[in-house]
């Protein structure tokens, strides 16, 4: 039995799901900044103050601070572009 009234669901002009397309821009997410973090002293998600601690050959080196507290949620390390090479 069909659950639509008067027998089975229509398909002409249902269009078939089609697969995502490709990325135009693919450094579109090439790199994310959090917003919102766990902060365990707060015992909730806050906002994230992102702080540079260290510039190094491979990437810059950030802290993320809970916007409440301070207390430290989380870090990231971003590649240095070149493929982190240094010239002396």
């Amino acid at each position: 039995m069909s659950p639509f009234p008067g027998g089975p669901r229509p398909t002409h002009g249902v269009r078939p799901r089609r697969p995502p397309s490709p990325q135009r821009d693919p450094k579109q997410f090439e790199s994310l900044r959090a917003s919102l973090l766990y902060c365990p002293t707060c015992q909730t998600a806050t906002p994230a103050r992102e702080k540079l601690l260290l510039v190094l050959p491979s990437g810059n080196l950030y802290e993320y601070l809970c916007a409440q507290c301070g207390t430290s949620t989380g870090s990231k390390t971003d590649q240095a572009p070149g493929g982190g090479l240094v010239a002396p």
